[in-house]
């Protein structure tokens, strides 16, 4: 008996396109980062033993929030991602996807996730993942356009989801919640400069307004990378003064942001793509193992 798939080879491989454009349109990447940072807040924020069931139900439904606001950012910006070479293949702005059904899909997710959150864990984290969606929509979204003080408006709901972690965990937010809330703030501003560097002709074809628009030499990007990443540095050791970790998180920490400051001032020395990409890459290992630390360093 032939199976579907012998009967049309075209069933397979269209299943994987949908399969591919589905985690294009909710930014798998992005999301699994949502997704660390979550998980580490809860960790971090709750006594012992840990409850992993919790920690599953406060992952789930902020993923199931992440997944949905990330298409309906994909929804909002399909004209502009047409315009853009690094986005003109996602699945919307390359016809693949019809945009009402993102539209419902990123709707339906984000309610879904906040209400989820309200019934199975507390009202708390479902109220910061709300907050966290119509910032990233209502406010980073549109300003993108207006203002290049998007990047830092977007680092806001960037930084919330260990906080959502923390609240699921204890119930209310502490110190400890906002020193991960500085963290992760901070981080993605050298992270997105860097990128934003790289992709300036793509960002002002689309009418983005970025630090990068008119920063041809670098110099801007890089300066402002290098402030920040020296400012992570003295922020990220919040940890370890407010109990959160022990002294060993301490040394980590100071080891890898000062890696981090040195990539950046090499960015700010050479100014070239090269110098740019290297920064987004350290961005990119630098936070998982900061993490890591924390985790690994728990008082």
């Amino acid at each position: 008996m032939k199976t579907a798939a012998i009967e049309n080879p075209t069933v397979a491989p269209s299943r994987r396109r949908f399969a591919s454009d589905l985690a294009e349109l909710v930014k798998a990447r992005l999301t699994l980062l949502v997704l660390l940072t979550t998980a580490v807040g809860f960790y971090l924020g709750s006594g012992s033993p840990i409850d992993y069931r919790a920690l599953f139900h406060v992952v789930f439904g902020t993923a199931a929030a992440a997944a949905g606001a990330a298409a309906l950012n994909q929804w909002w910006e399909r004209r502009a991602d047409a315009l853009m070479r690094r986005t003109r293949t996602r699945p919307i702005p390359a016809g693949r996807m019809p945009p009402l059904q993102a539209l419902a899909l990123g709707a339906g997710l984000s309610i879904f996730g906040v209400v989820y959150l309200a019934i199975v864990c507390n009202a708390l984290s479902a109220v910061l993942t709300a907050i966290t969606i119509a910032i990233y929509i209502f406010a980073y979204t549109p300003l993108k356009r207006a203002s290049t003080a998007n990047t830092a408006v977007g680092a806001i709901p960037g930084a919330i989801p260990p906080v959502i972690g923390w609240a699921a965990a204890r119930g209310d937010i502490g110190g400890g919640a906002w020193s991960l809330f500085a963290i992760v703030f901070l981080w993605q501003l050298p992270h997105f400069f860097a990128i934003a560097w790289m992709c300036r002709e793509d960002y002002a074809r689309a009418g983005f307004r970025m630090i990068s628009s008119d920063d041809r030499s670098g110099e801007r990007s890089a300066s402002q990378s290098v402030f920040f990443c020296i400012l992570l540095l003295v922020m990220a050791g919040l940890p370890a003064f407010l109990g959160i970790a022990n002294s060993a998180y301490l040394l980590a920490e100071l080891v890898l942001g000062a890696l981090f400051v040195a990539v950046a001032m090499h960015f700010l020395r050479l100014r070239t793509t090269s110098a740019a990409r290297l920064l987004f890459i350290a961005s990119i290992a630098y936070l998982p193992l900061l993490l890591a630390a924390l985790v690994l360093t728990k008082s």
